[in-house]
C-alpha cells in the first residue's frame, strides 16, 4: 500500500510538471509582434476586447482591421465608406457596455464632409449610427466610455469633449475650455474622473464629471517629466492608464497620493517609430507604430514609411 501511494504521488507530480511546462510554453509563444498588411496603413488608434481580439483603425486606408485572439494576421473588417466612413479613420473604441465599436471618421483637407463618430455592432461590424460633431473646425479624435454607457469623444479641432448618452440622437458638449486645446486621448480613472491629454500642449488633464455627465472641474496635472506629443490612452485599472507618445514610447501612468495629484509615469517600451495608439488585453499592453510623421512632415511626405508594426509587452500588475 505504501508503494502504491508513493507511485501515485510521483505520477501526480509528473503530470503537474508537464502541465506547468505546457503553460510556460504557451506563455512563451504568446504573440508580441504583428505586421499590418498593405502599404501606407498609418494606424492611428487601436482597441481590444477581453477575449484578446485587437481592432485597428487606419488613417491611410480609411478602414478598420481586426486580429483574432492569438493570431498575427489582420483582416479587413469594416471596409472604407461603410456607413459613410470618411477617408481617414482615427480613434476606435470597443464599447462592451453598449456592444458597439465607436469609430472617429474624418476627411482631411478643404471642403471635406463634417467629421463624425460612427457606431458599428461590436460582434458583426454592421453599421449602426452616425453622430456629427457640431461646429466649424471639428476633429473627431478618440473615444472613452463611462461605466453607465455614456460615450465621450475628443474634438481636437475645437478643444472640446463631447458626450453621447445611451439612446441620444446627437452629441452634446460635456466640456469646453482653453485647457482642452489639442485634446486627443482620453481614459477613465474612476467613475467620475476622466483623464484627457493634449497632443499640442503635452499635458494630461483631469476632468471631474458631475451627475449630468458634464465637466465640473478641469485640472492641469503636474507631471514628473515633459511628455512628447501624447496621443492614445486606455484605462487599465482604477487611476491607472496606458499612454502612447508619438516620440515612440508606451508608458503606464498612475495617479496616487493626496487628491490623486501625484503622477507616476513608467515607460514600458520605447525606441519605436511614432506611436499614437495603445490598448491592453489578456495581460498584455499593445502599442502601434503609426508613422504619422510621414503624412505630416513635408520632408518625409511621399516617401516610403516601410512596414507598420504592433508590439506587445506584459502588463505590470502595479
Amino acid at each position: 500500500m505504501i508503494r502504491v501511494l508513493g507511485a501515485t504521488r510521483i505520477l501526480g507530480l509528473a503530470i503537474a510538471a508537464t502541465l506547468a511546462l505546457a503553460v510556460a510554453a504557451r506563455a512563451g509563444d504568446a504573440v508580441t509582434k504583428i505586421t499590418l498588411p498593405g502599404a501606407r496603413v498609418f494606424p492611428e488608434s487601436i482597441t481590444s476586447t477581453p477575449d484578446g481580439t485587437l481592432i485597428v483603425g487606419s488613417v491611410g486606408h480609411g478602414n478598420v482591421m481586426r486580429i483574432a485572439p492569438g493570431q498575427t494576421a489582420a483582416e479587413e473588417w469594416i471596409k472604407p465608406g461603410t456607413g459613410g466612413l470618411a477617408a481617414s479613420v482615427f480613434g476606435v473604441f470597443a464599447d462592451e457596455k453598449n456592444k458597439l465599436l465607436w469609430v472617429c471618421s474624418t476627411t482631411l483637407g478643404p471642403g471635406a464632409a463634417p467629421p463624425a463618430v460612427r457606431t458599428f455592432d461590436l460582434k458583426t461590424g454592421a453599421f449602426e449610427n452616425a453622430y456629427t460633431l457640431p461646429g466649424a473646425g471639428a476633429f473627431c479624435n478618440d473615444v472613452a466610455v463611462a461605466s453607465d454607457g455614456t460615450a465621450y469623444v475628443t474634438d481636437t479641432g475645437q478643444g472640446s469633449i463631447l458626450m453621447w448618452k445611451p439612446g441620444a440622437k446627437s452629441l452634446e458638449i460635456a466640456a469646453h475650455d482653453p485647457l482642452l486645446a489639442g485634446a486627443d486621448g482620453l481614459a477613465f480613472g474612476g467613475k467620475s474622473t476622466l483623464y484627457v491629454n493634449s497632443v499640442t500642449a503635452n499635458k494630461i488633464l483631469r476632468v471631474t464629471l458631475g451627475p449630468d455627465g458634464k465637466a465640473t472641474q478641469i485640472v492641469d496635472m503636474k507631471l514628473p517629466r515633459k511628455l512628447d506629443r501624447p496621443d492614445g490612452m486606455r484605462a487599465i485599472g482604477k487611476q491607472r492608464l496606458l499612454l502612447a507618445e508619438n516620440s515612440g514610447s508606451m508608458s503606464v501612468v498612475t495617479f496616487t497620493g493626496p487628491g490623486l495629484n501625484t503622477v507616476e509615469i513608467k515607460i514600458l517600451k520605447d525606441g519605436m517609430a511614432s506611436t499614437p495608439a495603445v490598448t491592453a488585453t489578456k495581460g498584455m499592453a499593445w502599442v502601434a507604430e503609426g508613422k504619422l510623421n510621414y503624412m505630416q512632415d513635408p520632408t518625409l511626405r511621399g516617401k516610403d514609411p516601410g512596414e507598420f508594426h504592433m508590439y506587445a509587452v506584459p502588463l505590470p500588475k502595479r
